[in-house]
Formats: C-alpha cells, structure tokens, sequence
C-alpha cells in the first residue's frame, strides 16, 4: 500500500472537513492511505467533547462544529495541519498505538530545531516546558482515520486566548518560532512530512503530490 502527501495550500476548514468525510465514506481496500497538509484560514472547531463553556471570547472568529475527538482548538495561517486519512485496519498497531505515533512524529520533528518537547499523560498532543505546542483530535469510521493533528509554527496565538485550549482552563499554547528564530514554514512541513512516514512504518513507495 502506498501512501500519498497531498500539500493543499490554505483552505477553508468547511471546504476540507466535508472532502475528508467523503474521501472516508468513499475508500475501500484497496485506495491509498494519504496525508494531507495544509492551513487554515482562522477557525474555532470543537469536537464531540466539546463544551461550549470553553469559548470564552471568540470575538468574529467562526466556530464549527466537527466530529474528530477532543474539545476546542483554534487553527490559523501559520499553523501547520496534517491531516491523516490511513486504513487502520490494515495497519500493524492500534488506534493508541497511532495517536503515540503521531505524537512521536512531532517531537522528532521538533527534536531537529533543537526543541526538547514531550507527552503529557492524559493530555493528547505535545507540550514544550507545559505550553502546549501541537493539538491532535482524530476520528475512526469504518476501520479508516481522519482529521489529525495541528503544529504551530509561525502564528498568531492570541486566538487561543479566547478559548481553554482543548478545554484546559489556562493553559499557555507557544509555537516553534518561539524557540527557533531560524525556522522556515516549507522545510517544517517536509521534515514533519519525512518523520509521519517513517513512525507509520511507511518507508517506500512514497507518492508526492501538490492537489
């Protein structure tokens, strides 16, 4: 089985939340897993844990309903998305054991800017010194994943201001500009791109693709 990257560029979180469903409902056993990379413009989206007293003030920024797991995240321009669309079924670990990978890949990644990064038990996603630098929320549906996960690189982050991140009061989200002056958008998402792949246990047959 191959695996597709498909970098989308910026695209309405509507737009591709509604492409990911179909490409979910769509897929049999024998269509490719992908992953897709992409930003968004700014959005609020809270998952089926969501609870609405975690918007605090989210002022003209949209909030959207969504069915990956998890509570409220913001995504916006400078945020790196990677959205992973993988049979499951077909794959040699679990869905735990897929959600550490993931993790795993981010803090690889980070790793190589010189950024010293870490799980949090019963907190999803990865943290830098307890600020939280990477959300993840992903839904299984028919054996098959989709939505994934959000690295901030180089944003905005007084969004998250308006809401308790993925329902923590308090918590301080960073970015990786913060801890890396030298950082560039492009060689971020190549090197998260090589690190996904090499955790999934994807190691050949690769296909690049720009959509």
């Amino acid at each position: 089985m191959t695996i597709q990257i498909k970098d989308l560029g910026i695209r309405e979180y509507l737009t591709i939340y509604d492409r990911m469903r179909k490409f979910n409902d769509q897929r049999d056993s024998n269509t490719d897993d992908e992953i897709w990379l992409l930003e968004h413009p700014p959005v609020y989206t809270l998952g089926l844990a969501g609870k609405i007293e975690n918007l605090l003030n989210t002022k003209n920024i949209p909030v959207i309903g969504t069915d990956r797991g998890g509570q409220v995240t913001y995504h916006g321009p400078g945020q790196l998305i990677a959205y992973l669309l993988v049979n499951i079924k077909q794959q040699p670990y679990s869905i735990k054991k897929f959600v550490s990978l993931i993790e795993k890949s981010i803090i690889d990644c980070l790793y190589e800017y010189e950024v010293n990064s870490e799980r949090i038990s019963g907190s999803p996603g990865v943290y830098v010194n307890g600020e939280k630098i990477a959300a993840l929320g992903v839904r299984i549906k028919k054996g098959c994943t989709y939505h994934g996960l959000a690295l901030n690189i180089d944003m905005d982050l007084k969004p998250f201001e308006g809401i308790n991140p993925c329902g923590h009061e308090g918590l301080v989200c960073t970015q990786l500009l913060n801890h890396n002056k030298g950082v560039a958008f492009t060689e971020v998402k190549r090197k998260l791109s090589q690190h996904l792949i090499e955790n999934l246990d994807k190691f050949s047959d690769v296909l690049p693709d720009v959509a």
